[in-house]
């Protein structure tokens, strides 16, 4: 008599499971190595100049316009802020937004533009070329850009703020003749608390700042 048959189990082949389950594994862990990918910073500028001074200027005499400068922590191209609130001593970088180039560029760039509408503007190489004639010795402007950055007063509230400093000399017989110094403070209001807010509030600054600056420099001393 044959033995009624048993069933047979069926076989699995580790080998075959174990492949895509390996994939499967390095899949995922490669997902979770791989770095976001890296958020490229927004690049601001001041944009193109389309106002002028906000009064004629009745005098303009020749100018040469020194290179701006500013302090060491101005000298990055990061946009940056203080909280009034917090810790004003501490300037903070926005970590997705920078400007152009370093501020100071940025000023004299559009300071140049300023003084052209109204007369003729000078490097300070070509300056020296006119010294012997006192007469006709143009003016030489020095800006020293002390503060640059968006200011809260409150997380919501911010403004851009702008402070510098400027001294006009004149070459002479007996050496440069101090015609004049200021300081100048501007503010300008944010519309928006965040970076986009404070790059066009310190462009509004930079552009009232210099407003002040060429009227005060149209009433020194011939």
């Amino acid at each position: 008599m044959i033995p009624s048959a048993r069933p047979v189990a069926p076989t699995f082949d580790l080998r075959r499971l174990a492949l895509p389950s390996a994939l499967c594994l390095l899949l995922g862990l490669s997902a979770c190595a791989l770095p976001d990918k890296p958020v490229r910073p927004r690049v601001y500028d001041f944009g193109v100049l389309t106002q002028t001074a906000a009064a004629p200027i009745a005098f303009m005499p020749a100018v040469a316009l020194a290179e701006v400068e500013a302090n060491v922590a101005l000298d990055s191209t990061a946009v940056l802020y203080r909280l009034g609130y917090a810790d004003a001593q501490q300037l903070r970088p926005y970590a997705t937004a920078r400007w152009s180039m370093v501020p100071a560029l940025l000023l004299q760039q559009r300071l140049r533009e300023r003084l052209s509408a109204h007369g003729v503007v000078l490097k300070p190489a070509q300056a020296l070329m006119l010294r012997g004639n006192e007469a006709s010795a143009p003016r030489l402007l020095r800006v020293e850009l002390e503060e640059f950055s968006q200011w809260f007063t409150t997380p919501q509230d911010s403004a851009g703020l702008l402070r510098l400093r400027a001294t006009v000399t004149q070459a002479t017989a007996q050496g440069d003749r101090l015609l004049g110094q200021r300081s100048f403070s501007v503010q300008r209001a944010a519309l928006a608390a965040d970076a986009a807010g404070g790059v066009r509030a310190l462009t509004a600054a930079s552009d009232a700042a210099i407003d002040e600056l060429l009227q005060w420099f149209g009433t020194l001393p011939p």
